[in-house]
């Protein structure tokens, strides 16, 4: 009786665990970013930020119109990577798209980032000094001690040549991944994760971890002086939710819990324009992540699963949407080997 017992549990274990749909997501590829000059950004990157070139490729015609939603257009699109991380950064030769919105702070729900690794805060923010960057936040701050899960990080907002906002990030001897630790004669590492400002967490709770797949990795709630310069914005306070897929870097969702004043995505917003941010992940199935993501309502920039021409890139599929605060990511298929 027992016997039979433990395994009508296990059966059902077994059942219900096949039940579960698997993550539509199983890493980050890389984060990308429109910018207005291909070669002043890559410029800038490469010889400020350290990043290496990989890749670039022009592409036009269907393929692109369809996974982009912009008709008529022509692009550039050049592949870095810092460490072990990517980004792309795409510039729209036609149509041009509009700069970002005038007075953009850090608590608009189109704000994005990534936050770029440095086993050295002040080295770093002179060499930033010295290439004239320009200030988001008032200084490098160091996040206080009474924050047991932030307490310790040194960061530092900054920005790109088209306004883009970017972060250097230092972590103490106990946070962050142990890679950050390796000795390196590097200045900037790598990219720990790219962070989004979400209205409400539970509702991207239920986008990126129930429906994409990818895992809770840490919270806090930030707030005071040092996180009110940092952000640039007075009287922040955080909720910080970081969530992670099996390799990439992290996604941190950034709710403001005050103040509440952020703008909304601007839904009239398209790829070109250079608000446009996209997290790229890879999945093992494209069609049925375009199914399931319909039942979800999220809004599609693409078409739908759209087929990658093999000369621009080594996936075969793909689809374009947007998360429930407007923010794009991608999910691509590996072109088989």
């Amino acid at each position: 009786m027992l016997r039979r017992t433990l395994l009508h549990l296990l059966l059902a274990a077994f059942s219900l665990a096949a039940s579960e749909p698997k993550p539509l997501v199983i890493a980050v590829d890389s984060i990308g970013i429109t910018v207005s000059d291909l070669d002043k950004s890559v410029d800038f990157y490469t010889s400020v930020l350290s990043f290496e070139k990989v890749s670039e490729y022009e592409a036009d015609g269907d393929a692109f119109e369809h996974l982009t939603g912009v008709f008529g257009l022509r692009l550039r699109t050049a592949r870095l990577r810092l460490g072990s991380e990517f980004i792309e950064l795409t510039e729209y030769l036609a149509p041009k798209g509009l700069p970002v919105p005038p007075g953009s702070r850090s608590n608009d729900r189109w704000f994005q980032h990534i936050a770029i690794i440095t086993g050295d805060m002040e080295r770093a923010y002179q060499h930033l000094r010295r290439h004239k960057v320009q200030h988001a936040s008032s200084g490098p701050q160091r996040l206080p001690a009474w924050n047991k899960n932030a307490g310790g990080i040194d960061a530092f907002y900054f920005k790109d040549p088209d306004g883009h906002a970017l972060e250097v990030l230092a972590f103490p001897p106990d946070k962050g991944n142990p890679k950050w630790r390796q000795p390196s004669d590097r200045l900037f590492l790598g990219i720990d994760h790219t962070a989004i400002v979400v209205a409400d967490t539970e509702t991207s709770l239920r986008f990126y971890r129930d429906t994409l797949g990818l895992q809770v990795a840490g919270e806090s709630e930030n707030y005071g002086i040092e996180q009110e310069r940092l952000n640039n914005v007075f009287g922040a306070r955080l909720r910080i939710t970081a969530l992670r897929a099996a390799s990439g870097p992290g996604i941190e969702f950034l709710e403001y819990l005050a103040p509440r004043d952020g703008r909304p995505y601007p839904l009239e917003a398209r790829a070109n324009d250079l608000i446009h941010w996209q997290t790229r992940f890879t999945g093992p199935a494209v069609e049925v992540a375009e199914g399931r993501l319909r039942a979800a309502r999220a809004p599609f920039l693409s078409t739908g699963a759209v087929a990658v021409p093999a000369s621009t890139s080594n996936f075969s599929k793909a689809l374009t949407a947007r998360d429930p605060d407007g923010h794009a990511f991608q999910i691509v298929e590996p072109r088989p080997r």
